[in-house]
């Protein structure tokens, strides 16, 4: 019986040293396990997830989300992760030594001719001020520089009953408003002037 005994303690230290021998030489000569390198055990993340939350946030780095599905293993919490957040950390430079850095895809730029046709009078269209769009043009000649903000913009108007003389009313008002504005601003570039002027 103790010979037994004897026999099944030396087997077990045999492959003890066997293990730690082949352990050791795998360690040295192989790459070390991502649990090792991560600090981690990283779950088990599929090219299907990472897209699937690359389509949501297209502005988020796949290896940024990749290594917080390693973290999470779930597209629901990264999701929740990036709304709560507004971003996902980068993933620390040892990750990259196990996992490879990823190349983003070129956005493909497709030649659509309505978007041509589109983006072509903007760039010949000169830049209108608010005057000419809300064809303020005839009133802004009639103010003079000297006159006060406050007489430009007129008094206080009053709720009207129906809704076309609201909206009248309402349009009077900006119009006066954005008269006002442009003669502080004309007020403000004459008092550069004359400072200017004063100091040449």
């Amino acid at each position: 019986m103790g010979e037994i005994v004897n026999v099944i303690v030396a087997v077990a230290v045999v492959i003890l040293v066997v293990r730690w021998a082949t352990s050791g030489s795998k360690a040295e000569s192989g790459a070390p396990s991502p649990s090792a390198v991560l600090g981690f055990r990283p779950k088990n993340v599929t090219p299907e997830m990472v897209e699937t939350v690359h389509n949501m946030f297209p502005d988020i780095p796949s290896d940024n989300i990749r290594y917080d599905l390693l973290r999470t293993g779930s597209v629901e919490v990264t999701s929740n992760k990036i709304i709560e957040r507004g971003f996902l950390p980068a993933p620390p430079p040892a990750y990259y030594t196990v996992y490879p850095r990823t190349t983003e895809p070129p956005a493909h730029v497709t030649s659509n001719p309505t978007s041509n046709a589109a983006a072509g009078p903007s760039k010949t269209k000169k830049t209108e001020n608010l005057l000419t769009r809300y064809n303020l043009e005839a009133l802004a000649t009639g103010t003079s520089i000297g006159a006060a903000p406050e007489e430009v913009g007129g008094k206080p108007t009053v709720w009207e009953d129906s809704p076309e003389k609201r909206e009248a009313n309402l349009r009077e008002r900006k119009a006066r408003m954005i008269l006002a504005a442009r003669e502080r601003l004309l007020a403000q570039q004459a008092k550069e002037k004359e400072k200017q002027a004063g100091s040449a």
